[in-house]
């Protein structure tokens, strides 16, 4: 039976149309840059050598350089928030609707999302935040961050929804048992139990598992 919904933050819970990601995106590249001395035209390829490699380009960049996680992350998220996000009363409303505990599960910190969930309006209806941090800098999609989310919100694989917009992010939760839902746009389940388009969608596949909606 299913108790927990857990949510990505980034590009999940707000649509890629926002233009936040990819603003974080040019921080981040702007950090390797001004903090790190690399060439501009070498940091596309040596974020996507990290990304495949590691997951986030955080990761790669502790791995390499052994640089500061918290100074990164503040660098990235530097970003006038409301530019890229504001209220969203339709997702507003299909969270009420949920019957389940929801959850933030992200690669990023939880300053940064309790940042996103103020301007989106929807902070109240997350109890808890799984951050970075809280996984002890160990980030998806490494098996172990699934296992640490599990024992911080004491719950079993099968009694979670994980939401994701990675594909690659949803293949360990659902090998562990947990049943997952694609968010993206093309409509490529990519190995996913479900795929949406809009976040707004949810409501559809979880109305007959989780029974009557308030």
């Amino acid at each position: 039976m299913l108790r927990y919904a857990v949510f990505d933050l980034d590009n999940t819970l707000y649509p890629p149309s926002s233009g936040l990601w990819s603003a974080i995106g040019q921080r981040i590249s702007l950090f390797m840059v001004e903090r790190l001395g690399m060439r501009p035209e070498e940091v596309a390829e040596r974020r996507k050598g990290y990304l495949d490699a590691f997951g986030t380009t955080l990761t790669g960049l502790r791995h390499e350089y052994e640089i500061d996680p918290d100074d990164f992350l503040n660098f990235a998220h530097d970003l006038p928030l409301e530019k890229y996000l504001s209220y969203d009363a339709e997702l507003d409303e299909m969270l009420e609707r949920l019957p389940l505990k929801k959850v933030i599960f992200t690669n990023a910190d939880a300053a940064h999302a309790r940042r996103v969930l103020s301007h989106l309006g929807i902070s109240a209806h997350f109890g808890r935040i799984v951050d970075i941090l809280a996984l002890g800098l160990i980030n998806k999609p490494d098996l172990r961050a699934y296992h640490k989310l599990l024992q911080l919100i004491s719950a079993a694989p099968e009694e979670c929804l994980l939401v994701e917009d990675t594909a690659r992010n949803l293949r360990p939760a659902r090998a562990l048992g947990m049943l997952t839902v694609l968010v993206s746009e093309d409509g490529d389940a990519a190995g996913a139990h479900h795929v949406i388009r809009r976040m707004k969608e949810l409501d559809g596949i979880l109305s007959p598992l989780t029974g009557p909606q308030r």
